[in-house]
């Protein structure tokens, strides 16, 4: 055995053995000196027999496990660190690479690696780490507290997800070995999450490569015919672009400008979308074609620009200026698209060096320049950790695990558009994102607050989707709150996860309220009311439960998750008598704006006027229902859920009511229902029709009333229309 290794077995804790294949013993000394040979060149010699060392215990944790592909398990986390060392990261990182998967996989833990590595490489380890301990109800659940782990890891410490991409690209790469069912589930989940993150960090080399794999795995005949397609063509391209090469090359010699040339190939993953979502065969996609041209300042950047309008006409609309307004990542370039030679759009992207090496590795050049003043990683490391604050805040707001991963989904595929405040001030938000969203971009308050936007100075509604350029005013009420419909047309994951966080903490308190009527209910007759109560006998009952305080009691009464009646006995003073939660003679009053715990049955649809019964559903607080509906009488097998109701004499709101008519088959019939409704002050929320036969229209209306004598009225006045052949009100 030779020198290094047997060092390592030797400085074994006493009691472990290292049992050593000597048929991959040569190769992994040879991998273990490539890794050293590539760190020694930015790293010190110190850092270097560190990185050593790491790399030989990891080879006694990992000792006699193999994986699927059947090579020994320390070659993995050989070629991890390898991947971070062609980026040059620091020793600390590449010594977690290193022992990425030791606390998971095998009995060393956290604090035998912060005692042997320092606690900052344990903390990487740990960030990297599943959560193996953990029982969860399904794989969804358990990948989305995994990410949400490694999420909250990364706010402490980027190189976490730089550590698990380069995990992920490796097990990418040897992902043959699997069972084609786990290839494709691991491949979708690299073309949803890690690709994505990857992108959305700047590391832009590494998300192509994490596509092009993805996509091979996921899709493998959709990918081999891509292949052969753009193989047919690389022959044709490559001449292209080499005209265009020395083309551009001549015309910037003419100007005095120095630079670097280069064509570029759209990798597969990226012609596929392109294919797929513009509907588009492959000879239509022209931007195959593409040149970087790499200078020295950012003013040589515009004035090539200019030398490449005048070489080639621009496309109008296909100029981005990616210099003055960055992508959320940091990267940095002019794009334009050219009618290049015989009219074949060419796409240009001129850059500085500094902007090149960031759009090829993002947040990755912090550790590159570190030495050196990070005057380019900074950027990137700034909009990163903005993307982590925001994460942090839809992570506290979500109210599970796979909320959060849904949420985080959502917030790694933006389209970006810019819009202005009235200070001149950029928001940059995904693309069809709306005034609600642009509200929620700049603080939750104003969000939960909105009322209202002028876009150019413009009124528009809140749901009116943005484009770059616009300057938006929202326009807030203090007394306002969160509308739950705007979850139907906000994509941004901050302004979704405030309004849900909100909706949760109103409904809570909304339950508390009506948790509080019930129990006032369910004492009448006994004591005064809830201030009465021994506060010893609540904390006594509260405790039993489980509960934190008594408010959490009186929200699952108001949800309908336990009945008031059954703790009455337990609250009451010693000697009283419990009474019924539904004997009382006093019902609970309805008044329609009780919030989220109060809700209205769809089946029947009651109005005030009509005779109603409650029901406790569990979890959704009482459900009122006319006493005729059809479903009271299977829900009459559980008579302890229901509640006497009634409605207040005074009611502010209006209710949905539903009819349906059978109508002539006219033209202009909708018209004449609709101004007949209108005579009434009454609004129609919604209108379908479905024709019976030749002659007749079954139409459904949803109407907005105040109640029976309302609905009534309405129903008199289209009876008295021709058109009008037989008329009902549903439920």
């Amino acid at each position: 055995m030779s020198g290094p290794l047997r060092d390592m077995r030797d400085n074994l804790q006493p009691g472990h053995k290292l049992v050593v294949d000597e048929a991959w013993l040569d190769d992994l000394h040879l991998r273990i000196d490539d890794l050293c040979a590539i760190t020694s060149e930015y790293l010190e010699p110190a850092e270097v027999e560190r990185l050593r060392e790491a790399c030989y215990f990891a080879a006694e944790a990992h000792a006699g496990i193999y994986r699927k592909s059947g090579e020994p398990y320390i070659f993995h986390p050989l070629a991890v660190a390898r991947i971070l060392a062609n980026v040059r990261f620091d020793h600390e990182t590449l010594q977690a690479a290193l022992l990425h998967d030791v606390i998971e996989d095998t009995h060393y833990n956290k604090e035998h690696l912060s005692t042997r590595f320092g606690p900052e490489v344990a903390d990487l380890v740990d960030g990297v780490s599943k959560l193996t301990q953990i029982q969860f109800n399904s794989k969804l659940e358990a990948q989305a507290e995994n990410f949400r782990k490694m999420f909250l890891a990364m706010a402490n410490d980027l190189r976490v997800i730089m550590i698990k991409l380069a995990d992920r690209l490796h097990n990418m790469r040897t992902l043959g070995s699997m069972r084609a069912e786990s290839r494709r589930r691991i491949a979708r989940e690299t073309l949803e999450i890690y690709a994505p993150i990857a992108g959305r960090l700047g590391m832009n080399h590494l998300r192509q490569e994490l596509e092009d794999l993805g996509f091979n795995h996921l899709y493998p005949m959709r990918f081999r015919v891509l292949q052969e397609a753009v193989r047919k063509l690389s022959g044709n391209r490559h001449e292209i672009i080499s005209q265009l090469e020395a083309r551009i090359d001549g015309r910037l010699r003419d100007e005095q400008i120095s630079a670097r040339v280069m064509g570029r190939s759209k990798h597969l993953w990226g012609v596929y979308q392109k294919m797929r979502d513009k509907h588009l065969p492959f000879r239509e996609v022209h931007d195959v074609y593409a040149v970087r041209v790499i200078v020295d300042t950012v003013d040589t950047c515009y004035r090539t620009l200019g030398a490449m309008h005048s070489l080639y006409k621009p496309i109008m609309g296909r100029f981005k200026d990616y210099i003055a307004i960055p992508k959320a990542n940091g990267y940095q370039s002019l794009h334009t698209v050219l009618f290049g030679p015989n009219g074949l759009p060419i796409e240009v992207q001129i850059r500085t060096e500094d902007m090149h090496i960031m759009a090829e590795v993002g947040v990755a050049a912090h550790w590159r320049y570190k030495s050196g003043g990070d005057s380019q990683g900074s950027y990137a490391q700034q909009r990163a950790r903005e993307w982590l604050r925001k994460l942090l805040d839809m992570q506290r707001r979500a109210g599970n695990p796979v909320e959060f991963l849904e949420s985080v989904k959502v917030d790694l595929f933006p389209d970006e558009i810019y819009v202005f405040t009235p200070r001149g001030e950029i928001i940059e938000l995904p693309r069809g994102a709306t005034a609600v969203d642009f509200a929620y971009a700049i603080h939750s308050d104003v969000g939960n607050t909105c009322v209202g936007a002028k876009i150019d100075r413009r009124l528009a509604p809140l749901r009116t989707p943005l484009t770059t350029g616009q300057t938006v005013e929202v326009i807030i009420t203090p007394t306002a709150r969160p509308n739950p419909a705007w979850l139907n047309f906000v994509v941004t994951a901050k302004a979704r996860a405030s309004i849900r966080h909100y909706l949760k903490h109103l409904q809570r308190e909304e339950a508390i309220l009506l948790g509080k009527r019930l129990l006032e209910k369910a004492l009448a007759g006994r004591i005064g009311g809830l201030n009465e109560l021994s506060p010893k006998r609540i904390e006594t009952l509260v405790r039993d439960l489980g509960l934190s305080s008594f408010d959490d009691l009186l929200a699952d009464i108001g949800l309908g998750n336990r009945v008031a009646a059954l703790f009455i006995k337990r609250l009451l003073p010693e000697g009283e008598e419990a009474v019924s939660l539904y004997s009382s003679a006093q019902p609970l009053l309805i008044k329609g704006a009780e919030g989220t715990v109060v809700s209205f049955g769809k089946c029947c649809r009651p109005l005030p006027g009509d005779a109603i019964i409650g029901y406790l559903n569990t979890g959704r607080g009482i459900v009122i229902h006319r006493d005729t509906c059809k479903n009271v009488a299977s829900y009459k097998k559980n008579p302890d859920k229901w509640i006497e109701v009634e409605w207040e004499r005074q009611i502010g709101v209006d209710f949905a009511a539903e009819l349906r008519l059978d109508v002539a088959n006219k033209r202009g019939v909708l018209a004449t229902l609709a101004a007949a409704i209108s005579t009434t002050d009454t609004n129609i929320e919604t209108i379908n029709t479905s024709e019976r036969d030749g002659n007749s229209t079954t139409v459904h209306l949803l109407l907005d009333v105040r109640d029976r004598q309302h609905l009534a009225q309405v129903m008199r006045q289209l009876r008295t229309l021709p058109e009008v052949l037989k008329l009902a009100r549903r439920g």
